[in-house]
């Protein structure tokens, strides 16, 4: 039997009815659960965000990278001599500063590390250099305090549930995030700050933007070329580099508007730093892959004031003292001899004091120079003297000659009167020859005391002479170097240095 039309008409209004009435309660629970998380996050604490954002409960994992996840690998080992110097003698040891990669085993499944599954961290860059200073020539490097600032974007902390638009946050939290592995390339030693707490700065932004910044004490190596020492000019390079992402992975670059921030009023012992630094890139290619890199290179002109008052100014006063002694009686002996040996002793005393803050290098520098030349001219004085004390004495020595042959004359002239007394024919001579018909050689004259004094005037006058030249010649020759040397130094090769 079928079922009137009436009845199923109603049945069809009551379906009808029921399924309405399922629809506005779903709609109701929906705007209830809405109008709930809204409630809920405008009333969230900052300890339960940070927990849903990075606490174990979000899925988040410091150990891995934006974008990244990887497989087991299998690697294997090398050295990378990054620095090898303070090789000493005394104790023959050498320290040197290398990186080692050791993996020789697979370990399986249980070292990670990141294969590249997105495209690569770009990580911006800039410094802020608090002090400047220390530059030391023995070993080659400058030390610095600078604040370091990165920033990159980690989309996994990206949030909106939260009202300030960026979170400054405690440096403990540092351990919880993933940061760069950038270290300083051409670093020899470098600490940290702690006082009064840790000297670090952590701000996240709403679109995942993190910065951190910190304080570093850095001693970085400066390679030198003291040729023109002390009238050089140094280049001094900081390098940002990372130490096991590749540049498929992670990029650093410099901030576009200052990059390099130095403090004002920063003033350095013995340089100034010029305006305008240097920045550029400098990727590094190993066996393991190609590491970012970036670096900053600070253009540093030595000032001469130190040197000039404590080196050539007294080398100079010595070489003039020096020349005193031309003016010094050449009978006054003891005066002229002490005066050249401390003259001497004081400029070699003078040229090791200079050498002993400087590295022991192959090459001359414009200080060695200058001591070389003072040390031969105050040498040249004591010389002088020397020639001026025997020029004057070889009327002396000539007066002692003619002595001795009017001596020998005597002898002769004795053995020969013995002829008058008919002994001439059997007196032998020292050859065993007879001596026949000998005439006896003239009698030289005797020199008289006017002939004495001639002489030894002449001599005399010769010394002097010497002496006169020296006055002028000693100067005239320190002037012609001092003009080569300070035009050479002081222009020539300023001006190339500048061009390099």
């Amino acid at each position: 039997m079928g079922k009137p039309p009436g009845m199923k008409r109603s049945f069809i209004k009551v379906l009808a009815a029921l399924f309405t009435f399922f629809m506005e309660m779903n709609d109701l629970r929906v705007v209830d659960a809405k109008e709930y998380d809204s409630r809920s996050s405008s009333n969230m604490s900052p300890s339960d965000f940070l927990d849903s954002l990075m606490g174990r409960t979000s899925g988040y994992d410091a150990r891995i990278r934006p974008n990244f996840k990887g497989p087991p690998v299998n690697v294997t080992c090398n050295i990378f001599i990054n620095s090898f110097g303070s090789v000493t003698e005394t104790t023959m040891v050498s320290s040197s500063g290398f990186y080692i990669d050791i993996f020789p085993v697979q370990f399986v499944n249980v070292l990670f590390i990141p294969q590249p599954a997105g495209p690569p961290v770009n990580v911006t860059c800039n410094i802020f250099i608090n002090s400047f200073g220390s530059i030391a020539e023995t070993t080659m490097d400058y030390r610095v305090n600078i604040f370091l600032r990165q920033k990159w974007n980690d989309p996994r902390l990206a949030y909106s549930k939260y009202p300030d638009s960026s979170l400054d946050l405690d440096p403990s939290m540092l351990d919880s995030i993933w940061k760069p592995d950038l270290f300083f390339a051409n670093e020899k030693g470098a600490n940290f700050h702690d006082v009064t707490t840790d000297n670090k700065l952590l701000r996240i932004f709403k679109d995942g933007t993190v910065l951190y910044s910190i304080r570093l004490t850095l001693i970085l190596s400066c390679p030198m070329d003291l040729k023109n020492f002390p009238m050089d000019s140094q280049t001094c390079t900081m390098q940002l580099e990372s130490f096991g992402y590749t540049m498929n992975d992670l990029v650093f670059e410099w901030l576009e508007n200052g990059a390099v921030q130095v403090s004002e009023g920063l003033t350095l012992p013995q340089f100034i730093m010029r305006e305008e630094k240097e920045l550029g890139y400098c990727t590094k290619h190993y066996n393991t892959g190609k590491f970012t890199c970036i670096e900053v290179k600070f253009h540093l002109e030595r000032q001469m004031g130190y040197y000039l008052i404590q080196m050539y100014i007294p080398s100079l006063l010595i070489v003039i003292l020096s020349w005193v002694s031309f003016w010094i009686n050449m009978d006054a002996a003891p005066a002229r001899v002490a005066l050249g040996i401390t003259t001497v002793l004081t400029m070699t005393t003078q040229s090791s004091g200079s050498r002993a803050s400087l590295p022991k290098v192959s090459y001359v520098k414009a200080i060695d120079i200058w001591m070389a030349v003072c040390l031969l001219f105050v040498f040249a004085a004591l010389l002088e003297y020397a020639g001026v004390n025997f020029v004057s004495r070889q009327q002396k020595e000539f007066l002692r000659l003619r002595r001795r042959q009017r001596r020998n004359h005597k002898e002769e002239e004795g053995r020969f009167n013995l002829a008058g007394y008919n002994m001439s024919q059997c007196m032998p001579t020292k050859d065993g020859s007879a001596v026949k018909n000998a005439v006896p050689a003239p009698n030289p004259q005797r020199s008289t005391p006017k002939d004495i004094d001639a002489m030894r005037k002449k001599f005399v006058d010769r010394a002097k002479r010497i002496d006169t030249i020296s006055r002028a010649a000693f100067p005239l020759a320190f002037l012609i170097f001092n003009v080569f040397y300070w035009i050479t130094y002081k222009i020539i090769r300023h001006e190339d240095v500048h061009k390099q």
